[in-house]
């Protein structure tokens, strides 16, 4: 390998090495700001839900898109459309559900899902001390939190 070749590739892993420095740096420095979001049509919920109580409402999914473009695009793409974005395309979550046959093993399937992502979105994602999404707990309500899980589980069967 020439001087000039190794060179080269230093200077390019460099390069990429600072890239990624840079994403991690952006990515951690992440704050949840609340969407501006007009919930009325939405029924209240009050106490704590363990599974999406507004799956395929009309109101909720058009809620839920408004919220999801002004707090989760920026990672998860415009209308959960993940082209060009760094995080995890969530209109997959449901898929493994949607292939069960059996209702009642499919309701447990997304009873599952339901509190994977409610939770996720409360506390967040840090893997190896590294923040990849803040955390939403006392920015989003549970309302909002179901109405883009609604929406995004719109846009999966959409698809």
């Amino acid at each position: 390998m020439t001087l000039r070749l190794r060179l080269s590739l230093s200077r390019g892993f460099g390069l990429l090495a600072g890239c990624l420095a840079f994403v991690a740096v952006a990515v951690a420095g992440e704050v949840a700001v609340a969407p501006v979001v007009d919930q009325s049509g939405l029924p209240p919920l009050g106490v704590e839900v363990r599974t999406n109580p507004y799956r395929a409402n009309a109101r909720a999914i058009e809620v839920g898109q408004s919220a999801f473009n002004q707090a989760c695009a920026r990672c998860h793409g415009i209308d959960a459309n993940p082209a060009g974005a760094p995080a995890p395309d969530l209109r997959q979550l449901n898929r493994y559900c949607r292939r069960i046959g059996e209702p009642a093993v499919q309701a447990a399937c997304l009873a599952d899902n339901d509190a994977y992502f409610s939770k996720t979105v409360a506390n967040g994602k840090t893997i190896v001390g590294v923040m990849h999404m803040p955390p939403w707990k006392n920015v989003l309500s549970p309302e909002l939190v179901w109405a883009i899980q609604a929406f995004v589980e719109a846009r999966a069967v959409a698809r």
